[in-house]
């Protein structure tokens, strides 16, 4: 049994081939407006208790404003763990100095906070008068804000020209004086092409480079290998998971099977390899790559089994004579380049790709045809076995007129019998004696707007789908009828309204208001985020009848002491990377180890059972109790944490657990040991060594936490003191 350590990536809206922004919740929209002098951003900022937004601008020059303003905006994203990356720095250090041996003229695209810039121009040996010159191009306003200011103390401002562009924007004899000789690039993503690789190499051939430029990374070479893994299948078959429910409904009904679909993603997962690692595609950074590409191999089982994913990653040759190298593999191949246990990140993983249904049955020694397509930006996979005419086609085909793409960790709860049985009794006891009842289903989740309607024959249920909007009428539409149901009793109000009234209520007044809560496209929100119901029942006040039924009825904060040292190592302060001060972006990146006194990070989400090595202090405990069966108000709780084990405290898991019933009897958890939900975590500046009360004098037995939750921004304040 071999473990496949990768990870869901962040969520992220790319502007440009180089861009990753943060995460959608804060960040969903981007707009640059150039001046001579200056350069100006508009970025969406969304409040997620109420799905309203604002625009928030970020000026060039506005040093001080921004910083108040945006603290920590970049926590989010993958930037900190990416430069706490000491393997990848590393590397990037050797092959620079190799390949830049004098002065020359140097392109860095997308160059984040000027580290390779920095790299290349002290490889170059750049002084004042050199010759030398590093063109360093970065699209994203707010990391250019930063990269100014860590060029500027790391004291080579002269020898680095930052462009507030994408590289294909740029334009030689306007933005670089001349052709670079050297391209120095970390525009890679999990999959190696999503962040726009291919374009952007072939633009900066065409325009921006001499001919046979040297180039750091000089190749990189994608691999694959067949698994077997039962905890991926639930992650994508839907359809034989539902077999298994007894309530009688069908997301991916029989003959529909298209009308559902899931998103590409990365995972940690048990896995059992049914194949030899194979090599895929090779792209090199110093010529120009084609726009497509297709590769056809015949791959040999190792052993039996059922292949239900293709894992990739990649290798990257940094350096032209094939001497300094970096790999995402999985840390069960046998290969030199193979990160171990401590190299630990949460950046770049491996890529799951499911094959569909129950995946293609395989004996030891059998033949599997496998067929690898890539376009400009993304990678698609066919297999199917050499003496079988049936085709295992990756999920980038679809024949169905209409198909709603959810999260893998949505599917998989939506496919777990004794979540679905929760929900069931719940809504059930919630229906009891009503008679022609009005639901509205607060949130996005469209298997409680098909449950209500299958239990209540004479329910109307009323979908507000904040998210989903028109891609949760049409799916509905789509299966519907396939349900048993008629679509008449299924309504989405035309447009999102900040709250309804009668007359959208057709002068009925709201008998039951349920959600899951769930709400599309908010994947990498914080647990507490999703009070937005608590909001939304709020904003309802006015519609619901006196003897209401809302469900759930109650949000429970818990929180479990946690000792984390693999992502409190990859979130800890920057000071310095390969000799460059880098302390100046700790801030904004959200760094939250060894952090300054009376300075506190932000709590970050996290799938908890995907962070490296763990273990729980403490046993899980109550914080404090949200009641929605009154309007949204400012909590404050407070709760006593004594240490179960001993060892090493970076922090504390959070989470909540939803109440479904009046009676608390029906409680669906979403922590640390349920895998299909982030935590929050909030990790602490400095380690704490804790222990069982009497054992050792030096350990703290026992801390106190504090939480206050703000119903207007959705903010929930969390304090500590260890004792």
């Amino acid at each position: 049994m071999n473990t496949l350590l990768a990870k869901t990536p962040l969520r992220s809206l790319t502007l440009g081939p180089r861009f990753s922004s943060p995460d959608p919740v804060n960040s969903v929209n981007m707009m640059n407006s150039s001046a001579e002098s200056t350069h100006r951003a508009f970025q969406l900022k969304l409040n997620p208790l109420t799905g309203n937004s604002e625009w928030v601008v970020i000026d060039e020059n506005d040093d001080d404003q921004q910083q108040q303003q945006q603290e920590p905006l970049l926590a989010t994203t993958s930037y900190l763990d990416m430069l706490n990356d000491s393997r990848r720095n590393r590397a990037y250090r050797q092959a620079i100095d190799k390949t830049i041996t004098k002065p020359c003229r140097v392109l860095d695209i997308g160059a984040g906070t000027g580290l390779l810039s920095m790299m290349a121009a002290r490889a170059m040996g750049c002084s004042s008068d050199s010759e030398g010159m590093v063109t360093a191009c970065e699209s994203y306003l707010p990391m250019l804000k930063l990269m100014r200011k860590v060029v500027h103390v790391n004291g080579m401002s002269r020898n680095i020209n930052i462009i507030n562009k994408r590289s294909d924007e740029l334009v030689v004899g306007h933005d670089l004086p001349s052709r670079a000789d050297v391209l120095v690039s970390e525009i890679l993503d999990s999959e190696l092409l999503g962040e726009g690789l291919i374009p952007s190499l072939q633009h900066a051939h065409d325009m921006l480079l001499v001919e046979n430029p040297s180039s750091v990374p000089y190749r990189a070479t994608t691999y694959g290998q067949l698994v077997e893994s039962t905890s991926l299948r639930k992650l994508h078959d839907l359809y034989s998971n539902e077999e298994k429910a007894s309530d009688g409904i069908r997301l991916v009904p029989t003959g529909l099977d298209n009308a559902l679909s899931v998103k590409t993603q990365q995972y940690p997962m048990h896995c059992d390899a049914l194949s030899e690692p194979f090599e895929i595609f090779e792209f090199d950074f110093w010529r120009r790559p084609d726009s497509h590409g297709e590769t056809q191999l015949q791959i040999k089982t190792t052993e039996d089994g059922q292949v239900h994913a293709v894992i990739s990653w990649w290798v990257l040759q940094l350096d032209r004579e094939a001497t300094v190298f970096y790999s995402t593999a999985p840390r069960w191949i046998d290969s030199p380049f193979t990160p171990s246990s401590k190299d630990w990140c949460d950046h770049w993983k491996q890529c799951v790709w499911f094959v569909p249904s129950s995946g293609l049955s395989t004996c030891r020694g059998d033949t599997v045809l496998f067929k690898a397509v890539h376009t400009e930006t993304n990678i698609s996979y066919d297999l199917k076995a050499q003496d079988s005419s049936s085709e295992a086609r990756h999920l980038d085909t679809n024949d169905a007129d209409f198909q709603l793409t959810l999260p893998p960790e949505r599917v998989a709860i939506y496919g777990n019998k004794e979540w679905r049985l929760s929900m069931r009794t719940a809504v059930e006891n919630a229906l009891q004696q009503r008679l022609d009842p009005l639901c509205v289903v607060a949130d996005d989740s469209v298997f409680l707007s098909l449950l209500v309607a299958h239990l209540s024959r004479t329910a109307r249920v009323m979908s507000l789908f904040p998210g989903l909007r028109d891609s949760g009428v049409q799916y509905l539409q789509t299966v519907a009828d396939a349900n048993g149901i008629s679509i008449d009793r299924l309504e989405v109000p035309p447009k999102r309204k900040s709250h309804l009234t009668m007359d959208d209520t057709h002068q009925m007044k709201v008998d039951l208001l349920i959600g899951e809560p769930y709400y599309y496209g908010n994947d990498g929100m914080l647990p507490w985020q999703n009070l937005h119901f608590w909001k939304e029942r709020t904003m309802l006040e006015s519609v619901l009848s006196k003897d209401v039924v809302i469900m759930p009825c109650k949000g429970i904060l818990r929180a479990c002491a946690m000792s984390l040292p693999n992502l409190w190592k990859s979130h800890c302060c920057l000071k310095k990377i390969e000799g460059f001060d880098h302390v100046i972006v700790n801030t904004v990146l959200g760094a939250c180890g060894d952090l300054p006194p009376q300075r506190e990070g932000p709590c970050l989400p996290f799938y908890v059972w995907q962070c490296g090595e763990k273990k729980e202090l403490s046993d899980s405990f109550t914080v404090m109790e949200l009641d929605f069966s009154k309007p949204i108000s400012q909590c404050h709780g407070t709760a006593q944490v004594n240490f179960t084990a001993e060892g090493i405290c970076h922090g504390f898991a959070l989470w909540i657990d939803w109440v479904l019933d009046a009676e608390n009897s029906i409680v669906v958890s979403t922590g640390p040991a349920e895998r299909y939900w982030k935590q929050g975590v909030k990790l602490l500046s400095k380690p704490v060594s804790v222990g069982i009360q009497g054992l050792r004098d030096e350990d703290y037995s026992r801390a106190v936490i504090e939480a206050y939750f703000d119903p207007i921004g959705g903010q929930l304040d969390i304090k500590h003191v260890f004792s």
